[in-house]
Parts: structure tokens; sequence; C-alpha cells
């Protein structure tokens, strides 16, 4: 007696190709998005010596769980650290909530993590902005920039990474 296990898998091989065929399947190109993105913008493309400029960060979380926990970096690109003339730093931090903005801490190449202000609901974003300040002897005509990294932890004990993401550039004009 022959097994019937050969035909019945040529038939599930034959639906299946239909399906395919006829659009019934499932797309690969609706794939779920990122579980969290990071996005960066700036006040302004340009300030001088003695400027400021302001660095808005937003992590938006795209999960259906919470984000419990969240660790950033940010630090300079290689190209503007090949440029020793151009001085800066961050002097401030704040992080924007329904109630207005509120100071946070950890700036600089540091864990960025907690001024997310976490936890994050599924669907919404936190906003923090870094000042960063020019120094008034700093040299001109050289752009400042940052990569980051992060590693967010979501409530269903799932995480997720990414990274390099790029800031834009601040140009440094002399008056």
């Amino acid at each position: 007696m022959r097994s019937p296990l050969p035909r019945r898998l040529g038939l599930t091989a034959v639906l299946a190709f239909l399906l395919a065929v006829f659009g019934l399947a499932p797309s690969a190109s609706a794939a779920d998005p990122a579980p969290t993105t990071l996005t960066f913008a700036t006040d302004s493309a340009t300030t001088t010596p003695g400027g400021t400029v302001k660095l808005s960060m937003t992590l938006t979380n795209n999960k259906t769980y919470d984000v419990w926990f969240v660790y950033q970096t940010i630090d300079p690109t290689w190209l503007t650290t090949q440029r020793p003339d151009l001085k800066y730093s961050f002097t401030g931090c704040s992080l924007a909530t329904a109630a207005g903005s509120t100071p946070c801490s950890g700036t600089g190449p540091s864990n960025l993590g907690a001024n997310y202000g976490a936890t994050i609901p599924p669907g919404q974003s936190r906003t923090v902005t870094l000042t960063l300040q020019v120094a008034a002897d700093s040299g001109c005509n050289g752009n400042i920039g940052f990569y980051s990294y992060y590693y967010a932890e979501f409530s269903d004990s799932s995480n997720t990474n990414g990274g390099p993401v790029y800031t834009p550039e601040t140009r440094v004009l002399c008056a």
C-alpha cells in the first residue's frame, strides 16, 4: 500500500502556489514598521561663534507594548572630530511634556535614555532637545554633526536597537 503523504504534499504545494499567484497569500511588502524610530531636527542649519542651536531628538514607539527603558549615545561624526578649531558643548537638555518642558540630564556622549521619560506608550513619541553651544572662539566654515545608537526595551520583554542615526549638520559661519 502506498502512503498518501506524497499526494497530500503535492496538493498542498499546488494550493499554496495558486494562492500566491492570485494574491491571496500574505505579501512580503506588508512588513511591520521598525519597533522604534529615532529622528533628529535642528532649529537652524547655521550658527556663528557664540551662538546656539537646538537639536531635537524624537523617539517613536511603533509597537503595541510600552517602551520601558531606553539607552542612547550621541557622539560627534568623524569629520567633526577632524576640525579641532570647532569648539562646542551641550549646555542644556529638556524633555517636551504635555505640561511644558522639563529639564533632563545626561547630556553629551553618555546615557541619554532617562531623558525620554520612559514609559512611552504604543504609538506615542517623546522629544528631547539638547542645546548645542558654539564657543565664541570657535573656528568657522566647518560642520558640526553627530551620530547616535540606541537600545530600547518593551513591556513584552522584547528589545530593539538602531543606528547609526545621523543628525543634521550645523554649519558654523563667521560674520
